[in-house]
């Protein structure tokens, strides 16, 4: 029987997604509500997205393969994980670059939320490099057939 990797990935990808939605919750509502602030970063706003995001794209990536086998295309499985990919790749670094262009103090709140929620990006980019791997790998085994299913093996249900 081979092993599944694929649920703990998702339920990582998953927790680690909430985790950075508090985060950069906090911080955007902290940088908008401070005295001389009067408005939130774009990187930190642009954090915030990807976890949003990293939360509707893991509703597909489980739900399509499991119940809409037609809208879980290959392609599109590989288009969700790469793209995802992509965005917590530039959201870390972004986000690393202000928080050092901006000197943050480790005494202020904001910026161990900021700090905090760039360390758990760069581990959700790890965790989405792994997964499109694995769906890139599917792609390029089946290249040159008619088959446009998902991989069976990244189904987060047990095989029957």
């Amino acid at each position: 029987m081979a092993i599944n990797f694929t649920l703990p990935l998702r339920i990582a990808q998953a927790v680690l997604a909430i985790i950075i939605l508090g985060l950069t919750a906090y911080a955007v509502n902290a940088w908008n509500g401070n005295g001389h602030w009067h408005w939130s970063p774009a990187e930190i706003n642009y954090m915030l997205f990807c976890s949003i995001w990293t939360i509707l794209a893991l509703a597909y990536l489980l739900i399509a393969p499991v119940r809409f086998e037609t809208a879980a295309h290959k392609y599109g499985i590989l288009a969700a994980e790469a793209l995802t990919m992509i965005f917590w790749f530039a959201a870390f670094i972004a986000l690393a670059v202000l928080l050092t262009d901006l000197g943050c103090s480790s005494h202020w709140g904001v910026c161990r939320a900021a700090t905090a929620a760039t360390v758990f990006a760069a581990f959700e980019w790890l965790l989405f490099a792994a997964t499109t791997l694995m769906a890139g790998l599917h792609c390029w085994r089946t290249r040159g057939t008619h088959n446009t299913r998902h991989d069976p093996a990244i189904e987060t249900r047990a095989a029957v």
